[in-house]
């Protein structure tokens, strides 16, 4: 399996990683669950998976052959963890989980966002049009028979002036984002941009969820398989495909090796929850901080769908709002002008 992959769809890596956790379910091997997989799997992937079971049959590990596959860099992650903790079937399963998560919520944005984005764009064409030739027109008239320009014909040139003003500012800033991203923030240690992501207002909720979320899960992974929490935290150490985990345990491991505290430790990850520590603290109260972990990962997962579901029913009212304003204003500066020159005859 030498060649690079073209990289799979999110649905394909969901379909691929679910098909794999049902049948090691059923008591498959790793190798023998992909080698079933060419017959559930579109026609397309059937040779990279092929090529993926001889990559297991000749030694490689499952983890390199999704790395040359192109997959989601957090599943890669995921079967890293496997490997170690041997858990492949509820890791694949719940890897599949985040995936459709994912590929849902990219799905619900686009529909969410597609047909007032369409009406907007469709108004500002409207809005040209009314400004450039008909709007003028009246002006021209109303001008002559001395008359006063009706309070809708004045909202509308006023968007007339703001939109263009608007989208100038707006691609400034876009910009100026893609100057700071090239020429600093890519420079910067992945934990540094993560933390400068979390400082961001509206979305750093998220990506803290989003990485407690990862974090607790695989960690519980590997305490409920026998491993120490150390243990585990070499594990995230010895991570070298993703960076941010494997700075995320040598912060902790030099935390700990200083005799702090491990749920104190846990607060120099700035981008992890601080209510996390005490989670810890609680499962190491009562023996079960693997339980724990598994169910506040899970809670972070349906606390982030939760948040995001309102911030995106809020967005779309707002938009369309905003288009009805328009589109009134466009009407009745077309409307008014007429009835004012039939009273002014």
């Amino acid at each position: 399996m030498k060649r690079k992959a073209k990289s799979w769809s999110l649905m394909e890596q969901s379909q691929f990683l679910k098909c794999l956790g049902e049948l090691l379910d059923r008591g498959y091997s790793v190798a023998e669950a992909v080698q079933s997989a060419t017959y559930y799997m579109p026609p397309k992937r059937v040779e990279d998976i092929k090529a993926c079971y001889g990559s297991l049959k000749g030694g490689d590990s499952f983890f390199d052959n999704l790395t040359r596959l192109n997959f989601d860099q957090q599943v890669i992650s995921f079967v890293f963890f496997a490997e170690k903790h041997g858990g492949f079937s509820s890791a694949f399963q719940d890897a599949s989980k985040m995936i459709q998560n994912k590929y849902e919520t990219v799905g619900n944005m686009k529909k969410l966002l597609s047909y007032p984005l369409f009406l907007l764009f469709f108004t500002f064409i409207l809005l040209f049009f009314v400004q450039s030739i008909l709007i003028p027109r009246f002006n021209s008239i109303f001008a002559s028979m001395d008359l006063e320009s009706n309070f809708f014909m004045k909202i509308v040139q006023v968007f007339h002036f703001l939109l263009p003003f608007c989208f100038f500012c707006i691609l400034i800033c876009f910009l100026l984002i893609i100057l700071y991203y090239y020429l600093h923030f890519q420079k910067l240690a992945v934990m540094k941009r993560i933390n400068l992501l979390v400082g961001l207002p509206v979305i750093g909720s998220y990506v803290m969820q989003y990485y407690s979320y990862i974090f607790t899960l695989q960690l519980s992974y590997l305490l409920a398989s026998g491993f120490s929490m150390y243990e585990s935290l070499l594990f995230f150490q010895e991570n070298k495909q993703q960076r941010l985990y494997a700075e995320v345990g040598a912060t902790i491991i030099f935390q700990l090796r200083k005799g702090v505290k491990l749920e104190k430790a846990l607060n120099s990850v700035e981008f992890l929850d601080k209510e996390l520590s005490r989670i810890i603290q609680h499962g190491q109260e009562n023996g079960k901080l693997d339980q724990e972990l598994y169910y506040y990962g899970s809670h972070c997962l349906k606390q982030m769908e939760e948040n995001l579901s309102k911030t995106m029913k809020m967005i779309q009212p707002a938009l369309y709002t905003f288009i009805g304003v328009l589109i009134i204003s466009i009407y009745l500066s077309v409307l008014l002008p007429m009835f004012q020159l039939l009273n002014g005859l």
